[in-house]
């Protein structure tokens, strides 16, 4: 079975459509695939930032990184973003001073507004992955009354706690290999957390890419790697170089503006989000090293859900997942999500 193909074309009277929407005072792109476009709507909100798979890059294609989409698109209207300032929804007229996180909510929010009225739905379902969950976990508590459910994959609890947690198992990692240049750098640049700038807190995520810490190899052809995201969207006949380009160099850039960074590194959903009026649904990669299990667990244990509350593992998978665990992904939301409507 390949990874990467046009797994699936949708049908009439469905719909299948990448569209330019006004968002927070820019255009911003959103993909919607459907069979069925009175069925309850889904948004799924991309991690990064400037990371957008699942996006609009996703057009056609089952696998999408975190799940699978062909049996989904069944049951629900999915919709896919891709944030301000990366893949299709870049610009380089977008202002750096709106690159922060109460904007990026002010946007989820703006979607979430387009979605209801163009579906005229009450509610939608609220679906994140990593850095999309800091977005998506802030709309589900400021705006319980818009959703029917919340679904975090790598639910991120705490950027600064996992940043600690990381800088230790990176050190770990790094006494391990005996590797001198990866000890002398971390050793040099400290714990977190980083509020100096960008160069400072560049030095933990170098360490995590050249360790591995968002894949992780079951060895087979099914495992994640950072090129199953680059395929899907080189293979997207919607997304052209330029759009690989803005999401994988000059939005990266624009998206760690200075305000960003003391953004993320000052949210704490500890404090912040205690409990959530709404059925709520953790998805977590066992094999995990980029966003650690241990904060999951404890946030989980923490988090008051009188809705209702599950914890799930992907047991291939790290922060991106194993095509097995994205099938199994696939059936879990579509079993959840059918109770919360």
């Amino acid at each position: 079975m390949k990874l990467f193909k046009d797994d699936f074309k949708i049908s009439e009277p469905g719909i299948s459509s990448v569209e330019k929407i006004m968002i927070g005072g820019i255009n911003q792109s959103i993909l919607i695939q459907s069979e069925n476009p009175d069925n309850p709507v889904l948004l799924f909100i991309h991690g990064g930032p400037s990371m957008p798979i699942p996006g609009v890059a996703s057009k056609g294609y089952d696998y999408a990184l975190v799940t699978t989409t062909k049996e989904l698109i069944k049951h629900f209207t999915v919709v896919f973003w891709d944030q301000r300032g990366t893949g299709k929804s870049y610009s380089k007229d977008i202002p750096k001073d709106t690159m922060h996180l109460k904007q990026f909510i002010r946007d989820g929010h703006d979607v979430t507004e387009f979605l209801r009225r163009r579906f005229n739905k009450e509610k939608i379902h609220l679906v994140a992955h990593s850095w999309g969950t800091v977005i998506g976990l802030s709309l589900a508590s400021l705006y319980p009354e818009k959703y029917y459910s919340y679904t975090g994959f790598s639910q991120i609890p705490s950027w600064v706690e996992n940043d600690k947690l990381s800088y230790k198992w990176l050190m770990e990692a790094a006494n391990e290999k005996k590797d001198k240049k990866a000890l002398r750098e971390l050793t040099a640049v400290g714990a977190p957390p980083y509020l100096e700038g960008f160069q400072q807190w560049s030095i933990i995520r170098k360490w995590q890419f050249k360790y591995n810490s968002m894949f992780y190899n079951a060895g087979d052809k099914k495992s994640a790697t950072f090129f199953s995201g680059l395929k899907i969207m080189l293979r997207s006949k919607d997304y052209s170089l330029l759009d690989i380009y803005h999401s994988l160099v000059s939005g990266f850039k624009l998206s760690y503006s200075e305000k960003m960074l003391e953004d993320i590194n000052t949210f704490d959903f500890f404090k912040e989000v205690p409990s959530l009026p709404m059925p709520v649904l953790f998805i977590h990669g066992g094999k995990e090293k980029h966003v650690m299990p241990e904060l999951i667990q404890r946030y989980y244990e923490y988090l008051d859900a009188p809705e209702g509350k599950q914890l799930l593992w992907s047991d291939k998978s790290s922060h991106a997942f194993h095509l097995e665990d994205a099938r199994e992904n696939e059936k879990r939301l579509i079993a959840h999500l059918k109770t919360c409507s």
